[in-house]
């Protein structure tokens, strides 16, 4: 993971069970962004945080990002350690990302138990923002922090998401009542 700003990035788009998502390169080939095409303004504001003025123009993903992205949504939870990433963000936010990728598939954690493991147990709410402002959603696993109850707390992109990347990975987690996601 680095601060140095990308060349040029590029936006490809990829079908999955839980609708389309936006996936974004740079130049050689690291995963800047992933995120939902229904949370196309959302990422843009996170990309224009980290990179300024640059919009990424359309263009197709490594091969292999997306090869590797399809074996995750058909069953394959382990693959998406062979994704290189990069992200702009500060140090601390780095640090939370890089300690999201830690969370084995199919575990949880919560935000506490998260801020301990990265060193810093004072700084609950501190990881908390930190792992919401993720700009590369389910490659760091994000989705894989739940409340210090076991229950789903919040998704950028939605509970019912978060829900079916959990199930897809065989994490136990408490549910919400059907009527509050």
């Amino acid at each position: 993971m680095t601060n140095k700003l990308p060349e040029r990035l590029r936006l490809d788009r990829l079908a999955t069970p839980i609708g389309e998502s936006l996936i974004v390169t740079d130049e050689t080939g690291a995963l800047r962004a992933f995120d939902w095409a229904d949370r196309e303004s959302s990422m843009a504001r996170l990309l224009r945080l980290h990179y300024g003025s640059m919009v990424p123009a359309p263009g197709a993903a490594p091969a292999h990002v997306k090869r590797l992205l399809r074996q995750y949504f058909e069953g394959n939870s382990g693959c998406l350690a062979g994704i290189e990433w990069r992200t702009g963000g500060t140090p601390f936010q780095r640090a939370v990302w890089t300690g999201l990728t830690t969370i084995a598939p199919g575990q949880t954690l919560s935000y506490g138990a998260l801020a301990v493991r990265l060193g810093c147990p004072t700084s609950v709410r501190a990881v908390g923002l930190a792992n919401g402002s993720n700009p590369i959603s389910v490659v760091v696993p994000c989705h894989r922090v739940i409340g210090a109850d076991g229950s789903l707390t919040g998704y950028g992109g939605g509970i019912a998401r978060k829900r079916w990347l959990l199930n897809h990975e065989g994490a136990a987690f408490r549910d919400l009542p059907a009527d509050a996601a």
